[in-house]
């Protein structure tokens, strides 16, 4: 069966598709929000855009976007493609980003701040599973975990292990938040997510194609 990564065209169920899309990346974003409330640690990315909204006059959510443009630049080189999904990717997690930041409150009671971590963490994976399982194209950093481990011949795992770590150093060497939530969160998101994965996973009813880079194989092809 092909992965959830794998892009299924637009034409199929666009409506129900779009919508599981928008949603899951408005919930990332607010969710996000949340753990960077929490101030107890963050994910790798999320600690490399804090670290460089640390440097630069600009919000969290236009950093994070910047970010993904030049993260989408990389992708030339690996021969990826994006899709719809790239691109909303990028610009609703923009707007969710700074929008989750503005209505929820900075808190200084220590089991607040953990509630806003366990639950932003327990979101986050839920809504990873949300909108990747949409189907319409992986986000920019998703496309550059697949593409290298494409290109060099690694494991997704290793892959993605090397990525975010450089990511991590680079985001706290600029000032990003590293603590027990980044713990937290790399131990627990990626269970959460393969949870929720298949009961929002869009499976192309029998005979539609999916599409695989630049061919095209049927429902049920590795």
């Amino acid at each position: 069966m092909a992965t959830p990564l794998t892009y299924v065209p637009l034409h199929q169920q666009p409506a129900r598709r779009l919508t599981q899309l928008f949603a899951g990346l408005a919930l990332y974003g607010i969710s996000t929000a949340a753990t960077i409330r929490a101030a107890l640690g963050l994910n790798p990315w999320t600690v490399l855009n804090e670290g460089v909204e640390r440097h630069v006059p600009l919000s969290f959510g236009t950093v994070s976007a910047l970010v993904g443009v030049l993260v989408l630049l990389l992708w030339i080189p690996l021969r990826q493609r994006p899709r719809i999904g790239t691109v909303a990717n990028i610009a609703v997690l923009a707007v969710a980003f700074d929008l989750g930041l503005a209505v929820i409150p900075v808190r200084e009671d220590l089991y607040v701040r953990a509630a806003l971590l366990v639950g932003g963490i327990v979101l986050n994976g839920l809504s990873i599973a949300v909108y990747v399982g949409a189907r319409l194209g992986p986000g920019p950093r998703d496309g550059l975990m697949t593409g290298t481990a494409a290109a060099t011949g690694r494991s997704i795992r290793l892959t993605r292990t090397l990525i975010e770590l450089s990511v991590l150093v680079v985001g706290w060497l600029l000032g990003g938040t590293v603590g027990v939530g980044t713990v937290l969160y790399a131990l627990a998101i990626g269970p959460i997510t393969q949870y929720f994965m298949p009961r929002f996973t869009y499976r192309p009813r029998g005979g539609e194609a999916v599409a695989t880079g630049g061919r095209k194989a049927s429902r049920g092809a590795s």
